[in-house]
């Protein structure tokens, strides 16, 4: 062992990185939930067919509704489930998006010692 206090190699300065390092992951776990609550309250649209068809979802993709236009109606049943089909992954895609975004924002700035 050379000098005094360095103990297993971690000097003071390590030990004040890693107590940041886990209140910032504290923070960032909180943040999840708050951010959880928050994609289950919102709601994103995608659609198809110039707005014939739309599909709500909220942020987690969980599905709320579909709108379906009357005027879709005259498109035909294979017509429809195309554009329905459309319109899901567009709202999929655009929670996708919004999720990523969000978890980005959360974690940005979180630098773990050693990682």
């Amino acid at each position: 062992m050379t000098g005094k206090g360095q103990g297993f190699g971690f000097g003071l300065g390590k030990m004040r990185e890693l107590t940041e390092a886990f209140k910032k992951a504290q923070q960032v776990q909180e943040g999840a939930k708050q951010l959880q609550e928050e994609l289950e309250q919102m709601e994103i649209e995608g659609e198809a067919g110039g707005g014939l068809i739309k599909v709500i979802v909220s942020g987690n993709q969980e599905p709320k509704r579909v709108e379906i236009s009357p005027d879709a109606l005259s498109e035909g049943a294979e017509v429809l489930s195309d554009l329905v089909a459309a319109a899901m992954k567009d709202a999929y895609n655009k929670s996708t998006a919004t999720m990523r975004e969000r978890m980005e924002d959360l974690t940005s700035g979180l630098e773990l010692p050693g990682l």
